[in-house]
């Protein structure tokens, strides 16, 4: 067993406080999810009989997050009225992208001034997981060292990323520091879409519309970008044959 496994096994034992606060990323047009994001935005695309915007707020409310923000662009409207009928136990916050799709990045700075908690959770909302032997959110929120960290990446293995065809995004060394993988070759770790960052992240970011990836690329530069290893189960949820998969692989479960 790695240096790096071995740590995330003992940390987890500990009891860790998840951060009060977590920003769903949900504005996303959704188009290889074609054609059933035709009319509905695919954060409400259905696995399993609820929505994948539902199975991450049910994760939140479980791991105790009291104050949820999620972007809205692509059918914002149908989003806001699920949202008002899925708020109990938590308190939902809008960041409007309707004028314009800000990206993963951008999405992020837009909503900072909403975000009242650091580091706070950053959750993909058309990803799927399932806990191990203790909570997933709460097992990154063990890892997190405030003064080594500017984003914790939880991770899952290439070989256990469910209905995933890429070939790896990251290397991991044995403190969790991660790097990125070499072009045309593969890499051990693949990002669930999951995160715990701090604000600091987010400093002298671009204007408009960028991707979360130049803010990663500065924090592997300057060695603050870790991993942990997600013990469940994850499921790449990106295309509509991966729900019936992701569906029958959940009934074996």
């Amino acid at each position: 067993m790695s240096q790096a496994r071995k740590a995330l096994r003992l940390r987890a034992e500990v009891p860790a406080r998840v951060p009060n606060t977590a920003m769903i990323m949900a504005a996303g047009l959704g188009k290889r999810m074609r054609p059933l994001t035709a009319t509905k935005p695919k954060p409400l695309i259905e696995v399993a009989g609820k929505a994948l915007l539902d199975h991450v707020l049910e994760r939140l409310r479980i791991a105790g997050v009291q104050r949820v923000v999620v972007n809205v662009h692509y059918l914002a409207d149908a989003l806001e009225a699920h949202l008002s009928s899925r708020a109990s136990g938590l308190e939902i916050v809008i960041s409007d992208e309707r004028s314009l799709l800000l990206e993963t990045g951008g999405g992020l700075v837009k909503a900072a001034p909403l975000i009242d908690s650091d580091p706070f959770l950053a959750i993909n909302s058309d990803n799927l997981w399932i806990d191990g032997p203790a909570d997933t959110l709460k097992l990154l929120a063990s890892q997190w060292d405030d003064e080594r960290m500017d984003a914790l990446l939880l991770l899952v293995p290439l070989a256990r990323a469910e209905n995933h065809h890429g070939i790896g995004d990251f290397h991991m060394d044995r403190t969790g520091r991660v790097r990125r993988r070499a072009k045309s070759h593969v890499a051990p770790f693949v990002f669930t879409g999951v995160q715990m960052v701090s604000k600091r992240l987010l400093r002298d970011a671009p204007d408009g519309p960028f991707s979360t990836n130049i803010l990663w690329n500065r924090a592997i530069d300057e060695g603050r970008c870790f991993g942990a290893v997600h013990q469940g189960l994850w499921f790449d949820v990106g295309t509509p044959t991966s729900i019936p998969l992701t569906e029958a692989a959940l009934q074996d479960a």
